[in-house]
This record gives C-alpha cells, sequence and structure tokens, in this order.
C-alpha cells in the first residue's frame, strides 16, 4: 500500500524549489497563471522546510536539518528571500520570518552557525533593514532584524556598516558586483529617516530595533559611541527635536540610558561637558507636555550632579539658578503619584 506514496524531498531538493518558485515570482506579471502557481509552489516549500527546521515530525534526523542550513548558506537563499519577501504572499512572509529566526537561533555548541554564515554577508543585515522602505513587509523585516541584533557580530556589522571593509566585501563576494557608492553611505544612521517618515507601527518597530542596536550588547556600543561621538549624537539629536511626540519622548528616555550607564562613562562625560546639550535640556524642560519635561529632567540632573563642571556649564548653571529653583519648586507636584513620579524624583529636586 505504501508503493505509491510519493518520495520525501530531500533538503537540496526544497532549497532548489524555493529559489525556482522565486525566480517566477520575480519574472511573472502580477495576477497572471504563472504567478498564481509560482506563489502555491513557494508556500509549499516553505511550508515543507518550516516543518523541518522544527522539528514537527519526531522521526526528524538532526542530519537533516543540518543539511538544509547548509543548502541556505550555499545558495545565499537568506538574502533572496529578504530581497524578494514584498511579493509573497501574507502568509509565506509570516513562514520566511519563522524560518529565518529558527536558523538564527541554531546553535552547535558554542557555534552560531547561521549568524556566522550572516556575518560573511552583510547584505543580509542591510536587506533586512532596508524594509522599512516598504509598509507592506516592514514590521515582517524588522522581526528579522531585531532576531540578528541578538547576537554581538551582527549588531556590530551594523553599526560600523559605513566602514570600507565592509563595502569591499560586498562587492567582492557578490555575483552581481553592485554598486555601493562611497565609504559615506551608513546604514545605521537611516533609523532616523526611518522612524520619522513612516507610519506609526513601522516608526515604533523602528526604534525598538534602534534601542537594540544600543542598549544589548554594552562594551562594545561604548567603544562604537566614544569614537563616532560627534556623528552619532549630530543624528540622534535630530529624534530629540523631533516634532513627534512619542519620537521626542522616546529618544530621551533612551538618552537617558545611554548617559546612565556605566559602560558609557566617556561618552555621558563629554556629553554633559557640552553646553548646547544643557541649553538644549533646560528648554525641553520648558515643554509643553509634563511627559516630556520628565524625560529631559532626568537628564538634566547628569549635568547638575556632575562635580567637575566645565566653567561654561556652570555659568549657564549660576546665571539661571533663581530660574530653575522656582521651576524645580513646582515641578511636577501637581502629578505626584504619577508619570513614575515617586519620593525618588522627590529626593532628587531637592539635591
Amino acid at each position: 500500500m505504501n508503493f505509491f506514496k510519493s518520495k520525501p524531498r530531500t533538503p537540496p531538493d526544497l532549497v532548489r524549489g524555493l529559489r525556482d518558485s522565486v525566480g517566477r515570482l520575480e519574472s511573472s506579471a502580477p495576477g497572471g497563471e504563472t504567478r498564481r502557481k509560482a506563489s502555491e509552489d513557494l508556500a509549499k516549500n516553505l511550508q515543507q522546510i518550516k516543518g523541518i527546521l522544527h522539528g514537527d515530525t519526531a522521526d526528524t534526523p538532526p542530519e537533516l536539518t543540518a543539511q538544509l542550513s547548509q543548502e541556505f548558506y550555499n545558495s545565499n537563499l537568506l538574502y533572496l528571500l529578504l530581497l524578494h519577501i514584498s511579493r509573497f504572499e501574507f502568509e509565506a512572509r509570516k513562514d520566511v520570518v519563522q524560518i529565518f529566526n529558527n536558523l538564527l537561533r541554531r546553535q552547535i555548541g558554542s557555534r552560531w552557525p547561521t549568524v556566522d554564515h550572516i556575518a560573511g554577508r552583510p547584505d543580509i543585515i542591510f536587506a533586512a533593514l532596508a524594509g522599512y522602505e516598504n509598509e507592506e513587509v516592514a514590521l515582517n523585516t524588522g522581526m528579522i532584524l531585531k532576531e540578528m541584533l541578538r547576537h554581538e557580530q551582527l549588531c556590530k556589522i551594523l553599526l560600523y556598516s559605513d566602514q570600507c571593509v565592509v563595502l569591499r566585501f560586498l562587492r567582492l563576494s557578490s555575483p552581481r558586483k553592485p554598486n555601493f557608492g562611497n565609504c559615506a553611505q551608513h546604514r545605521f544612521y537611516k533609523f532616523p529617516h526611518y522612524i520619522e517618515t513612516t507610519t506609526f507601527g513601522i516608526s515604533c518597530d523602528a526604534f525598538a530595533n534602534l534601542k537594540e542596536t544600543l542598549t544589548r550588547h554594552k562594551p562594545m556600543v561604548a567603544e562604537y559611541l566614544d569614537k563616532n561621538y560627534d556623528r552619532f549624537f549630530s543624528s540622534f539629536t535630530t529624534l530629540i527635536l523631533s516634532n513627534n511626540y512619542v519620537t521626542k519622548r522616546q529618544s530621551l528616555k533612551l538618552l537617558g540610558e545611554i548617559l546612565l550607564d556605566r559602560a558609557n562613562f566617556n561618552v555621558m562625560t563629554r556629553y554633559i561637558a557640552n553646553e548646547a546639550n544643557l541649553k538644549m535640556m533646560m528648554n525641553l524642560l520648558r515643554d509643553k507636555s509634563k511627559n516630556i519635561q520628565f524625560e529631559a529632567f532626568h537628564v538634566f540632573k547628569v549635568f547638575v550632579a556632575n562635580p567637575k563642571k566645565p566653567p561654561q556649564i556652570e555659568g549657564i548653571l549660576r546665571r539661571n539658578k533663581d530660574k530653575l529653583l522656582v521651576f524645580l519648586r513646582n515641578f511636577h507636584n501637581d502629578k505626584e503619584g504619577a508619570h513614575g513620579v515617586t519620593s525618588s524624583l522627590i529626593d532628587e529636586k531637592q539635591e
């Protein structure tokens, strides 16, 4: 009775079939029969691949998962899926996210094979980030990017993505020899653009991944911020001064986290020695939003608490002493117990 059962498809068959269906999707016109059949084949291949990687069947041998993963690496299929994900149907996009994240979590001893593969192909990281340019797939690629950023070596590639060594690698390794322009092109600094110009949901997702980039791998990020201080804060200040309330509030809160983290002591010292930064925080203390005022206060207090204030900083604080005392005396008194106002805030005001 088992004579007529079809033979299970091997990992090379599945990967070959997936590449073929992606190619047919790329070349076929929307709405046509060829496009419909390609979408069906794509969905079937993704489902079978997902089944193997998730171990849906109890008798799925580990060797099969390893072989399938290697086929993905050899065929550069991860990049191909991200490049064409906008052509996929809704469920197929979800399957791509699950496949990506399952592969990224695959660990052999102390090794992360997919992480190592992506580290050698930075264009995969950049393709995930570029997904924010298409609102139909932005949240899908955002989930993939978030999983990548859990790994320090991938996060570091994104942070340092303007370095010539990365671009030279891409030119040498890509079969299509893409032109990436000069070394000033920096993917990481596209985050403010995505946060400011996209829809609310995509903007929040982009900001969440920006925060993940800047807070998860603290020593590595601290070194980057120290070396790229001017460029980073020139870009980040645009978010702090955003006309969008949510962006402004979340950026101020993130700034406070960065400055108060011990790993960023050198960065904090430079930031609170700059009079323009102090003036910006003092202006934000007068913002019409109580929440913006509250977040600005947590940055402002770092300037005040510095025992080695530069003369220009101390001069600004002394000249505005009376106004600041009046302001702080009434600061959040009417909202005690709200907005996180606790006895600690009262103590900070007194100090």
